[in-house]
């Protein structure tokens, strides 16, 4: 169990910087380009040790195996990451910080039917003040008034629902696989899939990286999205879905403060209001996970 709350902790504080790290590099990269260049060198930072745990644990992949990883790849890379990445245009990082954060409001939905997840009356009623929290957060007045623009809002919710879905997923396979391979070997799929799609639209592949850019790209690539989803589905494989969602318990405290320190980002009240509601629903919902693991 200790363990587990290190990986917490380390993946909830790397991916708090995230979208930190993705507005302070500025429009130096397309979304698509940029979602690619990360999850490239994460990928291939962490291809070398899934080789060496799948000798170690002599793991032989099927057909159905890499279909499987393809299919993560495609869900996490090439649909959530690339709606998070476009949603930074027209959002403050704060906020797609928060609702990003509210997947395992999704994950325990798609848990119960892909992951054989039991489905509560105490997660109904962590479901609901997660769903108030969120539009409480989407600050619905200012969208009706045009503050803020319901497109990119709209994909933020859905990269939170895909990831929530990609999270769900990805129990199905992890144990035998491996969190090291599937991490590596999806990632690296996912961006095949993203590349082919850039080639197709006429988006660059390594056009915007120098000296300036470069270290961010790095961090996001190396850091955050290597070492940060590596730590992500080791809580998944040693645990549950739903346990993994203690991380966006933590994630949506962190990323506001950050945005505010370095973005100057304004914390406004229905972001704070809506937080309360989200974290009182994550809390009841990771309450339940550690009873069962005491």
């Amino acid at each position: 169990m200790k363990k587990c709350y290190f990986y917490i902790v380390a993946t909830a504080f790397l991916f708090g910087t995230m979208e930190i790290a993705i507005k302070y590099s500025g429009s130096a990269f397309d979304p698509i380009q940029l979602t690619f260049l990360r999850f490239f060198i994460g990928g291939l930072i962490l291809l070398p040790l899934s080789i060496a745990d799948m000798k170690k644990k002599n793991i032989r992949l099927s057909p159905g195996d890499w279909g499987y990883l393809l299919f993560l790849g495609t869900v996490c890379v090439g649909i959530s990451m690339p709606l998070m990445q476009i949603s930074l245009k027209g959002i403050n990082a704060n906020m797609v910080a928060v609702i990003i954060s509210s997947s395992p409001l999704f994950t325990m939905i798609f848990a119960h039917f892909v992951a054989n997840d039991p489905f509560t009356r105490r997660k109904a009623v962590s479901l609901v003040l997660m769903i108030i929290g969120l539009v409480i957060c989407s600050d619905p007045s200012k969208v009706i008034s045009g503050d803020i623009d319901l497109f990119y809002l709209s994909c933020i919710i859905l990269a939170s629902a895909t990831f929530g879905f990609y999270t769900a997923f990805g129990k199905r396979r992890i144990g035998r696989i491996g969190g090291i391979t599937q991490n590596a070997l999806s990632f690296l799929l996912g961006c095949a899939v993203l590349l082919a799609m850039m080639l197709l639209a006429g988006i660059p592949v390594v056009k915007g990286i120098c000296l300036e850019t470069a270290p961010m790209v790095i961090y996001l690539g190396m850091i955050v999205t290597g070492m940060g989803y590596f730590c992500y589905l080791k809580i998944v494989e040693i645990s549950t879905p739903s346990m993994a969602s203690i991380v966006f318990f933590l994630k949506p405290i962190i990323a506001p403060i950050l945005a505010f320190i370095i973005l100057g980002e304004e914390i406004t009240s229905s972001l704070v209001f809506g937080l309360v509601f989200m974290l009182s629903g994550s809390y009841i919902n990771l309450s339940q996970g550690l009873k069962k693991k005491a």
